[in-house]
């Protein structure tokens, strides 16, 4: 929001200069973004009157005018092509500073010589024009001083307004902030209620009473819309950064400035019947004052008449029935538009207009009667003409309702640190327009109707704290009882979690909850995905079932970044609908792709397999200190390789086995459709049962001896090795310390369809040494169990 300060002072005139004025505004939350001169800095420039503008005898685009200040006439030679006699300009005169220390002197233009210079807007940093010199009203005084005619000592101040403060999007709501900062009156100008002079009224129709709930429109016949805007409105609308375009849009702008309220102004005669409020029709099209034409859609709400659409209401008005130069009755519509209706409308169709800037962040529902008395009252004053009466189309159902909000004194001074005095607390809340009851132990406050941001509580707490001033509030630091929260000596940690993965070489990666549906159902076809309302884009249109989709998007997009060795983990949440409950699960999910090793000349360049990534999740179990809780089964899964992937079983604490997650290789077909290169191995798993652990309890280490023995076992090739293993581990006895398998061959000596198997078997007593024939007993009873479980066969 742009204003000039002088407008401002005109409503309300605080005892401040601009510097303080833009320190109070700021630290009261409407912070200013900059402070500048409304214009550059010159002097000796005033207001000259050319007599006479004829041809420059050596240049075609140059004339040579006489130009009188009031005492005498001056010759100047000018290139402007709107320089003409009668015309009352900018006149530098010599001797003259215009902005950036320019002297003006006098000098020779194609062996002419020239005394001064008829200037531009922009030669004198009132604006970006320099079409031509400047053009000032017929009656403007020759002689007079530029800046003072003017007004020019202002300061323009742009203030940085967030949404939720639509009710300073205007001189009136500025100069009511600053009234109630600094305990002074605000003059408002003097509201004359318009008698109508003809019996024409517009018929208007609401066929879309939530998004418009109140439409007004008035008739005024017989304008001059030739007539010249005032000056003064003029150098406002400058000063707020809009320029001048003809009296009925100037007047519509500068009601919009002035009290906040958008109008519109249409050519009766482009009308056909009456005005009707809807949605737009499929196929609708409708061209824009900017020239723009847009194919409308369903739900964008427009103004109309009989035949078509005039408007996008709210937005911008339609180039068919805007005003021009011929036009001689005018449609005034003022409007309250329902900011949830028009939010992201304008912006649907590239645009964004002070009117839809308003709008969607909401305007005085109550302020319409008036703003169309303000905008006839100065059309009638500058373009003449005959007004009818008002019309008035309204549904009360639909227009704001607004609830008292309760402000409980003891909370007040709970949150202020400091106990203000009722009076002063009542006080600033009914300076701000707020009708205040206090009720003992609370205030009730009926909110007024330009503040759509005060609903709650704490919404009246910030506003007292705000025009209380914070920097008066005591500086005392919030004091609370926290309790440590506990967890269990037994459960890991994240943190360990995190740590062991990046000492593993993997990066930690953050992926959206989002993803594509097709991925959704690619990755996880048993749960359905829950879809969103109002989804970002396509592509992030539901809500994950599994991270694995985000971190093989994450692969794909590093692999086409020439980073062909990637390892990736991920713990967030997955989504999945219960009934009519959403289970959110934390999981724990990683990839790995590429070599083995960084490249290096150490190393070869072995790809990664399913033992690398299992050897990291089985690191990650050994966390927990119980390993013999967790089994790998081998299962297929849609979005993994056949004969590559497992399913992970955990052990609960009922004993039962549950399944925890999943662990392979990615199907190559998803690979494929991911445009992923080489292999890719992945796990995923509840992060729940990672962080099951137990207490670590010391155990003094044994002084006698280790006993081992190897075994060589003929076994079928399609059984795990893992089933293998645990068996022995339960057939061992309670002194066996650990079961390795360090071989496994298939070849030359074994018959077709079998696979050769080492296992060392070691066992360690903690206070004896353990004799042969205990050693022996414990084997034999391993070896049975292999033989009945496993049809293994020792090989001689």
């Amino acid at each position: 929001m742009k204003f000039s300060e002088k407008w401002l002072r005109e409503w309300v005139n605080p005892a401040l200069d601009s510097a303080s004025l833009e320190e109070q505004l700021s630290l009261a939350g409407l912070e200013v973004d900059s402070r500048e001169a409304a214009a550059g800095v010159f002097s000796g420039v005033v207001i000259g009157e050319i007599l006479t503008a004829e041809p420059h005898p050596n240049a075609d685009k140059l004339q040579v005018c006489s130009v009188s200040d009031g005492t005498e006439t001056h010759q100047v030679v000018c290139g402007a092509p709107n320089a003409r006699a009668g015309l009352k300009t900018a006149f530098a005169r010599i001797g003259a500073v215009l902005p950036g220390d320019f002297k003006i002197k006098k000098a020779k233009l194609r062996q002419v010589e020239s005394c001064g210079m008829l200037s531009s807007e922009q030669e004198l940093g009132l604006s970006d024009s320099h079409d031509g010199i400047m053009e000032l009203p017929a009656d403007a005084p020759v002689g007079t001083d530029l800046r003072d005619y003017l007004q020019l000592d202002d300061f323009l101040f742009d203030v940085d307004l967030t949404p939720n403060r639509s009710d300073c999007l205007s001189i009136a709501g500025l100069a009511r902030e600053v009234g109630v900062l600094n305990r002074v009156p605000v003059t408002q100008p003097v509201l004359n209620k318009i008698a109508p002079q003809i019996d024409d009224q517009p018929r208007i129709t609401l066929e879309a009473p939530v998004a418009c709930p109140r439409y007004l429109g008035r008739i005024i016949r017989d304008v001059n819309i030739k007539a010249i805007t005032p000056l003064w409105m003029q150098e406002k609308l400058r000063r707020s950064g809009i320029r001048s375009i003809d009296p009925v849009v100037d007047i519509t702008n500068f009601v919009m400035l002035e009290l906040g309220q958008p109008m519109h102004a249409f050519d009766l005669a482009e009308i056909a019947g009456g005005i009707c409020v809807r949605m737009a029709k499929a196929e609708e099209n409708l061209t824009l004052l900017d020239g723009s034409e847009l194919k409308l859609k369903p739900e964008t709400l427009v103004i109309a008449d009989d035949n078509k659409a005039l408007a996008l209401a709210g937005i911008m008005g339609g180039e068919h029935s805007g005003c021009t130069e011929n036009t001689r009755d005018v449609l005034l519509e003022v409007a309250y538009f329902d900011p949830l209706s028009l939010a992201g409308k304008a912006r649907e169709y590239g645009l964004h207009t002070d009117a839809s800037h308003r709008f969607e962040r909401g305007v005085d529902f109550k302020l319409q009667q008036r703003a169309m008395e303000r905008a006839t009252e100065l059309l009638l004053q500058i373009t003449g003409g005959r007004p009818g009466s008002i019309t008035e189309a309204v549904s009360e159902q639909h227009l704001p309702a607004r609830q008292p909000v309760t402000l409980r004194k003891n909370r007040l001074e709970k949150l202020l640190a400091i106990r203000l005095p009722d009076t002063e607390v009542a006080d600033i809340l009914t300076r701000l327009g707020l009708e205040v009851t206090d009720n003992g132990e609370a205030w009730e406050a009926q909110i007024p109707s330009y503040r759509f941001d005060i609903s709650i509580e704490e919404d009246l707490i910030e506003e007292v704290a705000r025009v209380y001033g914070y920097d008066n509030l005591p500086v005392k630091a919030p004091s609370a009882s926290l309790l440590i929260q506990s967890r269990p000596e037994s459960e890991i940690s994240l943190r360990q979690i995190r740590s062991l993965l990046t000492a593993r070489g993997y990066q930690e990666a953050i992926t959206y909850s989002f993803i594509d549906p097709r991925w959704s159902q690619t990755f996880d076809p048993e749960n359905q995905a829950i879809a969103l309302a109002n989804p970002i884009s396509a592509d992030l249109a539901v809500m994950r079932t599994s991270l694995l989709p985000g971190l093989a998007k994450a692969l794909s997009h590093n692999q086409k970044r020439q980073q062909p060795r990637v390892r990736l983990f991920e713990s967030g949440l997955r989504f999945i609908k219960q009934g009519e409950t959403t289970l959110q699960e934390p999981m724990l999910a990683g990839l790995i792709s590429g070599n083995r090793q960084p490249e290096a000349w150490t190393t070869k360049a072995e790809s990664v397999d399913f033992y690398d990534i299992k050897g990291d999740f089985e690191a990650l179990i050994a966390l927990g200190r119980k390993p013999d809780q967790w089994q790998f089964r081998s299962a297929s899964h849609p979005a993994l390789h056949p004969g590559q992937s497992a399913e992970i079983l955990h052990q609960s604490a009922d004993g039962s086995w549950q399944s925890a997650g999943w662990i392979g290789a990615l199907h190559p077909q998803l690979m494929k459709a991911l445009d992923i290169r080489g292999h890719a191995l992945v796990f995923e798993v509840t992060l729940s049962s990672v962080m099951d652990g137990k207490v670590q309890r010391f155990g003094s280490l044994s002084r006698f001896p280790e006993m081992r023995r190897d075994l060589a076992l003929l076994v079928d090739e399609n059984i795990a090795i893992g089933a293998l293993l645990q068996e022995a581990q339960n057939q061992g006895g309670e002194w066996l310390q650990k079961v390795t398998l360090f071989d496994v061959y298939q070849g030359q000596g074994i018959p077709e369809g079998k696979k050769s198997l080492a296992l060392g078997l070691t066992w360690q007593h903690p206070s004896r040494t353990l004799t042969d024939e205990e050693i022996n007993t414990q084997v034999n009873q391993v070896v049975t169990a292999f033989s009945q479980g496993f049809a293994a066969e020792l090989r001689s």
